[in-house]
């Protein structure tokens, strides 16, 4: 029989329970024991949800307080000096290197100010976790004061008859043979409690790794198995490609591998060969990224594939990535329109069609959840939501006269210094002010209908106004006006184009307690009317120096939403491009000729590996960012920020912006503003 399984379930909780505890925790309202209570209950929820769905194998250890990889630092005492110095709990050592310690001075005790760890894009996805620190002082060891987290969690989930294998993320490779010995320790002793099969997740796999990294894998691999007092490995791997290092990994001797095929279905062939005739295959069919059904039909044929290969006892059903990329519960959300919601899979909804597939792959009768889930694939598809003909025809127009502006970079900057006159290093500020606690009442009484339309335009008038004089004051040369109106910088923009959905309950942990609320594109995208030229138009009435518009980009609308599996990402940002090519050239109609198109995220859109898919994502990329901006006039200036985007700079001049914000504040490398130098650069 076909068993199932999942890699991660969303640790948040369906109300964000641990959002709710965490900050509570922070702010002194709750004791430590309230906050491990909250914990243990959110784990055996779903753990009882898993079984009650009946998935197979159910991973222990995908909780975390705050960062999984974080979690690991703590175990292995990868715990730079300057959080150690405080005589903190162990749980207060973990949330002081995710969100830094500040302390305020006292009679008796200095202020204390100490940074966090750097926080990383989780390979190409939007969650972001904590970098370990490594030195060479750096002494592995198992934490004890710590406790052993996946041990505890692993008889936590035994104890509810629900643990069948536990889950760690394999430390960076550089101090490895010091490493290794601790990490073995610690199978060891998930092996004592009775963990018999340990996921390992390798998904560094899917990266171009030297010859250095990949002639690792044997030997440490080699050390963790064939002992009987070490529980087996399944290799896991997910979000690409692994076929450039499978030299690495073809004769190990693992219990089994998992791959994404959600990803890269045409690696089948190549994965299947490696394994032995023992080794298990865990089928990542079910998108752990994203919120579409899977169809059942082609998911089925996909699965029979590997089942006439290896046969059905070494086939796993699984999600294609933890979950915690998901939402957590469709049933949540009591607002959507009842034939858009029909397209959509949660994460406790994806526990259902882990288990619908492998049950009809074994050969029982699912009959009436696959004339269901055939039902809702025929209605997304056949839809009239899905395609808008007027966008159709516009996309077909897009050629290179639409992607390019007038005339080159040179004669436009002659043109922008005869008319804004602006200082030799003039200043401004990338765009947003703090969102305070009044504009956030006032914003909610305004979405529940106890603040008139009237009274919260008056309200966000007063709001502009004080950040206006305020960067008067201060000597700014190009003024912002501070966005008190926007609820987020990719929402704001989608509740106000055809196209987007929005959830009321969709979380989704980006970071530590930091949760959004991904907007997701069902059909194609187009703009109705203005959607910033208002409060642009009232700023700069108030004041005699230049107002920038504000606007965000189409590669970040899309990477930061969940986007449409039925048409490429490329004609989304397309269709983005357009719509925000029409709010442009409003606001220059307005009199708002200085013009700001962010772009945080273009560069973690990048895929992970070199090659064509790469340059083809930088081409569609900028043509995308270029249709939205071609159409101004030779002296309206097109600015754009890359927040920590780490771009080359010639894939940032393919822009053809006027002037580009680059955040420097942790770039120590004097270099990347050398090799800018032929763009004009705001140093932030």
């Amino acid at each position: 029989m076909v068993q199932s399984s999942i890699l991660g379930f969303p640790r948040i909780g369906g109300q964000r329970e641990l959002k709710k505890v965490t900050e509570s925790y922070w702010q002194g309202k709750v004791s430590v024991e309230d906050l491990l209570a909250k914990g243990k209950e959110l784990r055996a929820h779903n753990w009882k949800l898993q079984q009650a769905a009946g998935v197979d194998i159910i991973p222990s250890n995908d909780f975390s307080y705050y960062d999984q990889v974080l979690d690991l630092s703590l175990l292995f005492n990868v715990i730079p000096d300057r959080y150690t110095k405080f005589d903190l709990a162990p749980i207060d050592v973990l949330f002081a290197m995710g969100r830094g310690l500040q302390r305020k001075a006292t009679e008796t005790t200095a202020a204390v100010d100490v940074t966090a760890l750097e926080m990383v894009k989780w390979f190409d996805s939007n969650y972001h976790y904590v970098r370990p620190t490594f030195s060479h002082s750096t002494e592995f060891k198992l934490n004890q004061e710590a406790g052993l987290k996946p041990v505890n969690e692993f008889l936590e989930a035994k104890e509810l008859g629900k643990a069948d294998k536990d889950s760690l993320d394999l430390d960076p490779i550089s101090l490895l043979d010091k490493f290794l010995p601790v990490y073995k320790s610690l199978l060891a002793e998930l092996k004592k409690a009775g963990a018999n099969q340990v996921q390992i997740d390798e998904p560094i796999l899917v990266l171009d790794l030297p010859e250095s990294v990949q002639s690792k894998y044997k030997a440490t691999f080699d050390a963790l198995v064939g002992d009987e007092s070490l529980p087996e490995i399944v290799l896991t791997t997910y979000f690409g490609d692994v076929r450039a290092n499978l030299s690495a990994i073809k004769d190990l001797s693992v219990a089994g591998f998992h791959f994404d095929f959600v990803r890269v279905p045409e690696q089948f062939d190549d994965v299947a060969a490696i394994l032995n005739d023992k080794q298990t295959l865990s089928v990542g069919i079910v998108d752990g990224r994203n919120i579409w059904k899977t169809d059942f039909s082609k998911a089925s044929t996909f699965v029979n594939k590997a089942i006439e290969k290896l046969g059905k006892d070494r086939v796993i059903v699984s999600t294609s990535s933890s979950l915690l990329h998901t939402p957590v519960d469709l049933n949540n959300e009591k607002k959507l329109d009842a034939t858009i919601k029909d397209w959509f899979s949660f994460a406790t909804q994806k526990l259902d069609e882990v288990v619908t597939i492998a049950k009809n792959v074994s050969g029982e009768d699912v009959a009436d959840l696959l004339a269901a889930n055939a039902a809702s694939i025929k209605s997304r598809k056949e839809s009239s939501i899905t395609t808008n003909p007027k966008v159709q025809e516009r996309l077909a127009t897009i050629d290179e006269s639409l992607s390019t502006r007038k005339v080159p970079f040179d004669d436009r900057l002659a043109a922008q210094k005869d008319k804004y006159n602006l200082p030799l290093f003039p200043t401004t500020t990338i765009g947003s002010f703090p969102q305070t606690k009044d504009i956030r009442i006032n914003r909610n009484k305004f979405a529940k209908g106890e603040l008139s339309a009237e009274d919260y335009e008056k309200f966000i008038e007063k709001e502009i106004e004080t950040v206006v004089r305020f960067q008067e004051e201060i000597g700014l040369d190009v003024l912002v006006h501070g966005e008190p109106e926007r609820n987020d910088m990719v929402q704001y923009f989608g509740e106000q184009l055809e196209g987007y959905a929005f959830t009321t309950g969709g979380w989704v942990q980006s970071y530590g307690s930091r949760y959004v609320r991904p907007p997701i594109v069902v059909g194609d995208v187009s703009r109705p009317k203005a959607m910033t030229v208002k409060e642009s138009v009232y700023a700069q009435s108030i004041t005699d120096k230049p107002m920038k518009g504000m606007l965000t980009g189409p590669v970040t609308c899309l990477r930061w939403s969940f986007p449409r599996d039925d048409v490429s990402q490329k004609v989304q940002a397309l269709q983005l491009g357009l719509a925000l090519r029409d709010e442009v050239q409003d606001l220059e109609k307005a009199g708002i000729t200085v013009i700001q198109v962010d772009e945080p995220a273009i560069r973690e859109g990048l895929p992970l590996r070199a090659g064509k898919e790469r340059s083809d994502y930088l081409n569609w990329a900028a043509q995308s960012f270029r249709v939205a901006t071609s159409g101004v006039e030779n002296s309206t200036q097109i600015h754009s920020h890359f927040c920590y985007s780490d771009l080359d700079p010639k894939h940032i001049k393919a822009l053809d912006a006027d002037v580009v914000s680059i955040e420097f504040s942790k770039k120590d490398d004097p270099n990347y503003i050398k090799n800018s130098q032929t763009i004009q650069i705001t140093l932030v």
